[in-house]
């Protein structure tokens, strides 16, 4: 158990010294605003205030912890023994910057309350991060400052207790178009043939027309050997299907199809199955429920985890929908065309909504890898480097690796053999 001793007990401060302490190294921690519980404590403890009380372990505090709403914050990074780190602490810290506000400004994703443009879709620009503007996107530096805090810890109490967490590999398969031709209905598939003779794609006419006889199986219909694959590496995977109505961007098998439906079943039998929202229902709370109590009445077990369409996060406004709607666990958190850690950990978190300043009960799982964030690496060698080193990354802090991708990207057609890269990036990053 380790005591913490400050001069004002926030829902901010014990939201992130939960995280750190508990969450990514296992150590109990209790709070205490007495000076005089304090001194009489004779275990583990750290005070976190403006001056140190005694001779003890301090960390000198910023204000961002003891304030309420969104300012505008100065925030210059430097280095801590070769780890990037912002929050200035002094002198008479024993950190060198307060570890706790910054950890909270990145977990809460303080900078998306901000002032940014969004693309296209309505999505904070990885470009404006100030992860990716410091060129540390790629560390899960939350983690990295907790393990690095602990060994001080320890060198000054070494009897301090905690329960160690192991490394975990998590994959996702987005199943956000489940077949390529079949089960698309008479008029979208009459329209997709006449497109593709209309742009001379022969070769698709042809692999249409051969699946369509049965003689070819659907490129996407790859669900079962990625299952096999999974089992074979003892990798417990999820897999989120669209279960939406057509629109611009929602084309998936209809949800009234009874193959698409007995497809759904059949995989939930084997790994966890739950909802990728659709594109639709991102600002309509009654068709986001709507698509999760149909998909829970299709596999007859609750839905408690969600991924967005195209990864779009509106903080705070999508996590409370998907509280609203009883979604418990989300794996939206991470960047489409940038690999690394948007919030800067590797560890799941509950999601802190800084305008109630309150944490939601909905726990974060936050991904390193979106397959499309490899599109531009030009041979298979290069993507497995860059999935190596996110791996090694977090299996040096023991957190959660997390990679998605989709079974269209796996059976499509590209110069790059997906399927056989990600067969290698299963067998690399599994332990």
């Amino acid at each position: 158990m380790l005591l913490i001793y400050t001069h004002k007990i926030t829902s901010r401060f014990r939201y992130i010294t939960k995280h750190l302490f508990t969450a990514i190294l296992g150590i109990e921690v209790v709070y205490t605003t007495k000076v005089e519980d304090f001194i009489k404590h004779s275990g583990p403890k750290i005070t976190y205030t403006k001056q140190p009380l005694q001779n003890e372990f301090f960390v000198r505090s910023n204000d961002l912890l003891f304030e309420q709403g969104i300012n505008d914050l100065q925030i210059h990074v430097s280095d801590w023994e070769g780890t990037p780190c912002f929050f200035t602490a002094g002198d008479r810290s024993n950190l060198p910057f307060d570890i706790f506000a910054a950890s909270f400004y990145l977990l809460s994703r303080y900078e998306e309350y901000l002032p940014h443009v969004k693309d296209i879709h309505g999505r904070f620009p990885p470009k404006d991060s100030i992860a990716f503007q410091n060129d540390f996107l790629h560390i899960p530096v939350v983690d990295i400052w907790a393990n690095k805090l602990l060994k001080l810890l320890r060198e000054k109490f070494p009897d301090l207790v905690r329960k160690p967490k192991k490394y975990r590999f998590m994959p996702i398969i987005d199943v956000t178009t489940s077949h390529c031709f079949l089960h698309r209905g008479l008029v979208r598939g009459i329209s997709g043939l006449l497109l593709d003779l209309g742009s001379l794609k022969l070769k698709r006419v042809v692999d249409r027309i051969s699946v369509l006889l049965k003689v070819k199986k659907d490129p996407y219909d790859n669900f079962f050997e990625l299952i096999e694959l999974h089992n074979q590496y003892k990798a417990k995977g999820l897999f989120f299907f669209q279960f939406a109505g057509y629109s611009t961007y929602d084309k998936n098998v209809s949800p009234s199809n009874n193959k698409f439906k007995y497809l759904i079943k059949s995989v939930a039998d084997y790994e966890v199955v739950s909802l990728c929202c659709s594109y639709s229902s991102f600002n309509d709370i009654n068709l986001l429920m709507e698509e999760k109590r149909n998909l829970s009445n299709v596999i007859h077990r609750p839905i408690n985890s969600s991924r967005m369409r195209f990864n779009r996060v509106e903080i705070p406004e999508t996590y409370r929908n998907l509280v609203e709607a009883g979604f418990t666990h989300d794996y939206t958190m991470g960047y489409t065309h940038e690999s690394g850690f948007r919030a800067g950990s590797c560890t799941p978190f509950y999601f802190y909504d800084i305008l109630l300043e309150v944490q939601q009960p909905i726990k974060i799982h936050p991904f390193a890898v979106h397959d499309y964030s490899l599109l531009r690496f030009r041979t298979k060698e290069e993507a497995l480097s860059e999935v190596e080193a996110l791996a090694l990354e977090v299996k040096r802090v023991n957190g959660t690796f997390v990679t998605v991708f989709s079974n269209e990207l796996l059976g499509g057609e590209a110069k790059l053999d997906w399927k056989d890269l990600y067969r290698n990036i299963i067998k690399k990053v599994y332990v």
